[in-house]
């Protein structure tokens, strides 16, 4: 998830094809010591350290050393954006977080968003591949003994839909989902296929992908026992409700409006570093990231429906889980505010976060427990 990213940026390019003389690698993840390390230090240390990996990597595209580099995100990835003079257009540099994906879940990642743009027509993000035709490069840092991934794309400028009047772009959001889920449900996946599960357990688990609820700040005794009770009923029901194809598959998996980025008529999609298996409508719950207490959550779900069925099908007992993937997601969220204390978004939402979301767990129990 890159909640920083509400900058103007969208790729376009060819689609990408795999060089065959590309070796990859299935478990080439960095040592997690290289994670404790970067995390030691303070955040100019970081910064700096996050932008020599950015100067180192450009000789990976044969991109001249002093090429300008402009920092335009920093969250869970370092976005930058390249301007070179061998560059007919500007660039956008990714440099990963150490040890969340492999470098095959990062040719999977890349995989889908050709395929979607080749055999879907949706634009998406588009590789440039390195000098020696491989998109994911791994750049060696000596000052931490670690290794970071990093690819480049194509950048044109952008805009996130209008956020006043959210009715709209919440339809547009929803059809543009049920086209993600169509075309994943026929794709024909690398045989390098490999990204995270956003399950249960994936989300509110012993392996919870962005962190755990319970070390979140603001909560206490009661407020744990509120979530654990909440946490054992979506369990429950999600058991219930099962993971046939009809409902589980390939999804964005933070599909929300900020990564929508809107150039005259094109609406590009943008942001899939966490794209994997999950519910269909675990992507509706990442649309209402942050908002799920907005007094217009209803018209927003019903909007987000009314374009999702345009294309896609729901049933009465998919519409009826819909709570509880919005509850799952809204419990990931405070566990992803525990583990990223710092950022922006969680300093914004303080932790009154993590008291709204008790009180939508009370609420939620009431009508499921």
């Amino acid at each position: 998830m890159n909640v920083a990213i509400t900058m103007s940026i969208c790729y376009q390019g060819r689609v990408m094809k795999q060089p065959s003389n590309v070796t990859r690698s299935r478990g080439d993840l960095p040592a997690p010591a290289a994670d404790r390390a970067f995390d030691q230090l303070d955040a100019a240390a970081q910064r700096a350290h996050l932008d020599d990996v950015a100067r180192r990597a450009l000789a990976r595209w044969n991109l001249p050393a002093d090429s300008a580099l402009r920092l335009l995100s920093l969250s869970e990835n370092a976005t930058y954006r390249v301007d070179a003079p061998t560059l007919e257009a500007p660039a956008a540099l990714r440099v990963h977080r150490t040890g969340y994906h492999s470098r095959a879940g990062i040719e999977t990642e890349l995989a889908w968003m050709a395929a979607l743009r080749e055999e879907a027509g949706i634009d998406t993000p588009q590789a440039i591949a390195g000098a020696d035709g491989g998109f994911v490069q791994c750049v060696d840092t000596p000052a931490l003994a670690e290794s970071r991934f990093v690819d480049l794309f194509h950048f044109i400028p952008g805009a996130e839909p209008d956020e006043n009047a959210l009715a709209g772009p919440f339809e547009q959001l929803g059809r543009l989902t049920a086209r993600l889920h169509t075309h994943a449900a026929h794709w024909q996946r690398p045989d390098f296929f490999e990204r995270l599960v956003w399950d249960f357990d994936g989300c509110l688990g012993t392996r919870s992908h962005l962190g755990h609820w319970q070390q979140a700040p603001g909560l206490d005794a009661a407020d744990r026992a509120v979530l654990e009770a909440t946490a054992a009923c979506i369990r429950e029901r999600l058991a219930g409700y099962g993971t046939a194809p009809q409902r589980f598959g390939l999804i964005h998996a933070d599909l929300r409006l900020a990564n929508l980025l809107v150039d005259g008529d094109t609406t590009h999609i943008i942001d899939f570093d966490d794209c994997g298996l999950g519910w269909h409508l675990y992507d509706l719950a990442t649309a209402l990231s942050f908002i799920e207490t907005r007094d217009d959550i209803d018209a927003l779900v019903a909007a987000w429906l009314r374009g999702y069925r345009e294309i896609g099908t729901l049933d009465a007992a998919d519409e009826a889980e819909i709570p509880t993937f919005i509850m799952m997601r809204r419990m990931t969220l405070l566990g992803w505010i525990a583990t990223h204390p710092s950022a922006d978004m969680a300093i914004e939402q303080g932790e009154s976060f993590a008291r709204d979301t008790v009180a939508l767990a009370e609420r939620y129990r009431a009508r499921f427990a």
